[in-house]
């Protein structure tokens, strides 16, 4: 890494209507959906470090989740996120952090969401 290198970092904070329980086992399902790694898991504290990919010009994020249980059927996740960032890969890497939170959010989203079964109208004659 340059000698100029810093780390970009990023917050965000939501809530979610489901249980804890819920909520941290989509975590552990989201993150390898979208081909990231799961670096570190403390399960008791329900807390997950996720690594990215790296892409052209940028460097990978590492991303430190934590679910709480707000009340029973209410869990905050908090995402924070560093990205190593250069003077070079600074411009091409700008808004990567954000967006790595964004689309680790979507993908726990679609985890939660039920899925509608294909169903096929059956012809009755």
């Amino acid at each position: 890494m340059d000698d100029m290198a810093y780390l970009r970092k990023e917050k965000e904070i939501v809530e979610m209507d489901y249980p804890l329980s819920t909520v941290w086992a989509a975590i552990q399902k989201a993150i390898p959906d979208i081909q990231w790694t799961i670096e570190e898991t403390k399960e008791a504290e329900h807390k997950v470090k996720a690594k990215t990919k790296a892409g052209f010009m940028s460097y990978s994020s590492l991303l430190s989740i934590e679910a709480v249980a707000v009340a029973e059927n209410v869990t905050r996740v908090t995402v924070s996120a560093e990205t190593p960032t250069t003077t070079l890969t600074a411009i091409a890497d700008f808004g990567k952090t954000r967006e790595r939170i964004d689309l680790f959010l979507a993908a726990l989203v679609k985890q939660l969401t039920p899925r509608k079964k294909n169903m096929s109208k059956k012809k009755t004659d």
